[in-house]
């Protein structure tokens, strides 16, 4: 009986999947549209602003439209679809006005532009023109410095060891760990530290955090843990929605141990003026 409901070949799932063509990179424009994503918004301003400071010290020229909001992945991944494609042609009206490159400090909502507007809109041709140009000039923050404005940093910052958490659903979409990895590189004062569940979901899952709360509480456990036993004094992450449930659990846990936003990590780190060395 086992049969019928196995029937993938052999071994199939050790087998990767066929790889994108790299993406071909634009020049660095004179501006670009900055999407802050709601949670970057509502919870870690801070991080927004780094983001344009960054931006700006690029020579990058960087608009916020004041009426964005989410992006509408939230009710996307929860099976709204309807609730979802009338949030996404709200942004989409809003992204197009201007035209501009969009630049994302969340991995997810980056993914959520470039691969699910095209899900969302399959069934509106002439929409799903526009989503794929919007898809097209869609960048996430480290990618479009790292790729675009082909940062280099100087760290001016002390010695530190640092654990990079990178969003498994920015993984997947925007190979967002690669980008921050390659940044954190050029910090030659930084160590970035290993930890064996830099892979796995820290259990925000957006919605899901609030249907399962024990499962997601436990993964954040885990996490949590792992993130602490690698001898880090901080982590950064290039994602928002992990942020806050990672720092929740922290917070719960009475733990000192906390993590920010990437974008601020690297504003300070080329910005430092304190001393001393934190080992």
């Amino acid at each position: 009986m086992k049969e019928q409901f196995y029937d993938a070949a052999p071994n199939a799932t050790r087998i990767a999947p066929e790889r994108k063509l790299e993406r071909v990179y634009p020049d660095k424009p004179e501006a670009v549209t900055l999407f802050g994503s709601c949670v970057i918004d509502l919870f870690f301003p801070e991080a927004g602003l780094d983001a344009i400071r960054l931006l700006e010290l690029q020579n990058v020229r960087v608009d916020f439209p004041q009426d964005q909001s989410c992006c509408g992945q939230p009710a996307w991944t929860s099976g709204y679809r309807d609730e979802a494609k009338k949030v996404a042609r709200a942004q989409l009206d809003i992204l197009d006005r201007s035209g501009l490159p969009v630049v994302v400090p969340s991995g997810s909502c980056a993914g959520m532009f470039r691969h699910h507007y095209r899900a969302l809109f399959v069934d509106e041709p002439d929409t799903l023109k526009r989503v794929e140009t919007l898809a097209e000039r869609t960048f996430e923050l480290t990618e479009f410095l790292l790729k675009v404005c082909k940062v280099q940093l100087a760290d001016q910052g002390v010695r530190s060891k640092i654990a990079l958490h990178t969003s498994c659903s920015a993984r997947r979409e925007m190979n967002t760990h690669l980008h921050a990895r390659e940044l954190l590189g050029q910090l030659d004062k930084v160590e970035r530290v290993d930890h064996d569940h830099e892979s796995e979901c820290c259990g925000f899952g957006g919605t899901f955090s609030v249907r399962m709360p024990e499962v997601s509480g436990a993964m954040v456990k885990d996490k949590t843990r792992s993130l602490m036993d690698s001898g880090a004094v901080e982590m950064v992450t290039a994602d928002g929605g992990c942020l806050m449930n990672i720092n929740g659990s922290l917070e719960k846990q009475r733990e000192s141990f906390r993590g920010r936003h990437l974008a601020s990590f690297l504003w300070e780190r080329i910005n430092s003026t304190s001393e001393g060395e934190v080992l």
